[in-house]
């Protein structure tokens, strides 16, 4: 069962830059935080993973999987740059 933690007293400065360093890799504050904690404790998504007994994608099945999604392909990322900067 998930264990909710609390930080008191964090500097105002020190909060700041962990939302900064959130925002920089598109997380929620809190996920910053517990991804932080995760690496200072050497778990990661991977060794959670293994953890619990499911293993990791390979790439036939990433391959298939895809397939499967997006049976006609996709639009070529080229066009969707151009096409975002157009909108612009």
């Amino acid at each position: 069962m998930p264990v909710s933690l609390s930080v008191k007293n964090v500097p105002e400065d020190l909060a700041a830059a962990l939302r900064q360093r959130a925002a920089a890799n598109h997380r929620s504050l809190q996920r910053e935080l517990l991804s932080i904690l995760e690496a200072a404790v050497g778990r990661s998504q991977r060794s959670q993973a293994a953890a619990s007994g499911e293993r990791p994608i390979t790439i036939d099945e990433l391959v298939e999987l895809s397939r499967r999604l997006f049976p006609n392909g996709t639009e070529s990322s080229v066009e969707y740059i151009r096409q975002m900067r157009e909108d612009r």
